[in-house]
Parts: structure tokens; sequence; C-alpha cells
């Protein structure tokens, strides 16, 4: 089904301290960030009108813009606070949020201290990002021709807008393809991350995932690794070499927007929709709709 260009849609969006009419949300042709990368951005999603785990990813989006050499002009509390006016202005239950920050058109060229710092806030209603029937049966993927770039060479610990540009590249070769996305390695040929989520393997009931050395340590990541120690499930995070894949029996990816997804194939590498990976994706299912859990039970 079409849907609206995402500037020509209904709506409010946060800007520089007030709401504006979403179609009024404009930056000048010039602007730095468009130009030399210089953005940081982050994705969230509310369930049931609360924004989840919204402070961390307020915090991360301060340390990310350190990392580019910029200081937000807002706090992480006033990102916060923002964040939910936008949800309640653009009357969501459950949606995508997203944050972004860059340098704005005060200044023209690779240096740019004389620049504004902007910082905008928008919120949609995004169901699942991937195709549901594909998601139901697990994705299908192939192997990415770009890498995750040496951490002395990109500011890998930046959620940079920069940085996803191989990220894009890799995600339309993939859909050409006809596959649902790509599994990317990092610079030395070790796995490291798909094009927008993290990834976890699992082989004889145990969660093998890569050591995020040279790509986010995803929020999403984390929260599932909890769960899984709650459930009294080891996992072990280390280097993983792509011939590895032969020898696990479950995959699955996580992120804001893939939530917890299965993965059926990456390559001529092949996996089960297994009971452990059935188990996460419902415990996270639950974690972020408490009041549909506390439903479903009684």
């Amino acid at each position: 089904m079409a849907t609206a260009p995402y500037d020509q849609r209904d709506g409010t969006i946060w800007m520089n301290g007030k709401l504006v009419p979403w179609k009024d949300a404009q930056v000048h042709v010039l602007t730095h960030g468009l130009h030399y990368g210089s953005g940081v951005f982050e994705g969230m999603r509310a369930y049931d009108g609360e924004i989840f785990k919204l402070t961390e990813h307020s915090q991360r989006l301060h340390e990310s813009a350190k990392i580019l050499d910029f200081d937000i002009p807002y706090s992480v509390a006033e990102i916060d606070k923002a964040c939910r006016e936008v949800v309640r202005a653009n009357k969501l239950t459950d949606g995508y949020v997203r944050p972004i920050a860059w340098r704005g058109s005060e200044q023209m060229g690779v240096a740019a201290q004389a620049t504004k710092v902007n910082l905008a806030i928008a919120a949609w209603d995004w169901g699942s990002y991937f195709d549901p029937a594909a998601r139901a049966k697990g994705l299908r993927l192939t192997f990415g021709h770009y890498r995750r770039p040496d951490p002395r060479t990109a500011p890998a610990k930046s959620k940079a807008t920069g940085l996803y540009m191989i990220c894009t590249i890799e995600k339309h070769r993939a859909e050409r393809e006809g596959y649902a996305d790509a599994l990317m390695l990092d610079w030395r040929g070790q796995v490291a991350e798909a094009t927008g989520a993290n990834v976890f393997f699992i082989k004889d009931g145990v969660l093998h995932t890569p050591t995020p050395d040279c790509f986010l340590d995803g929020i999403t990541r984390r929260t599932v690794i909890g769960l899984a120690k709650q459930r009294g499930l080891k996992v072990v995070e280390r280097v993983i070499m792509p011939e590895e894949l032969a020898d696990f029996s479950e995959c699955f990816i996580t992120g804001t927007a893939a939530e917890v997804t299965p993965v059926s194939e990456i390559g001529q590498y092949r996996f089960a929709l297994g009971d452990i990976t059935r188990m996460l994706m419902n415990d996270y299912a639950a974690l972020v709709h408490p009041a549909k859990a506390i439903a479903a039970a009684s």
C-alpha cells in the first residue's frame, strides 16, 4: 500500500524547542549535515503510549554528537520531554520516534565551528520494519559487499547519519536480489551486523553474538541479552567468522525497528525458527507491551 512521502504528511514535529506543522519542518539546501554527514540520530518505539528505553536513547544521542565534535543544546531530560510531547501531539499509541541533531547552514566547508546545532523530533505510525509474512517464516539474508569500517577510520560508536550510507547500498542490493537484508562483515572479515540490526546465533542452547567493537552495541541488543540471562541462557560475545554459520541452529536479529526478528537463511546457510528464538520474541513482546501480556495471562 502506497504511503505519503515523509515531507507531505499530516502531524506535528518538534523542532528547535517548539512544535511546528509537519510540512514546515524544513532545512536549507546548504545545511552542513546534508553535505558532510554531520548529523546523529536515534530510533525509538512507543508502545501503549510509552517510549521504550527513552532515556537510554537520549543519552546515546548526546554521546553520538560528542563523538562528532558538537554538543546538542538540549539536555537529556529536555529531549525526553520533547519526545513524549511529540507522541502526544500526534495522538500515537504505538509508533516510531526519530530524534535527529545536525549542523546547520551558517558555515559551508569541512570546518563547521560556526554552525548552529539543530534538533528535531518526529513520530509516526510505523508497523513491522520487515514484511510480516517474511518475518513470520524468518528473513532471507545475503552477505553484504561493503564492510563495517575500522574504528580508526570512522566514528563507529556514534549513531551518525553518514555511517549508514553503505547500509543503504547493501540494503538495496539485497532487495534487488530478492532478500530482506544483508549481513555485513567488518574490515577484518568477521561477522558484524545486518544493515540496521544486531545479530545473534544459537548453538546447543547457547547464544553467540559478535563483539560490538566496530558497530553499535544496540539498546535492543542489550535488552535481549538481559532477557536471555533471565531465562538462564548463556550469552557469549565473541569473534564469529562467516564459515562458523554452518554450526548454528537458529539466528535472529535485534533492533528498535526490527525488534526481535528470526532469520531463516544467510547466503548458503540455513536456520530453523526454534524454541529459543520464539521464546525471546515472546519475552521481548511482553516486556514492551506489559498490559497486553497481563491481559493474555488473565
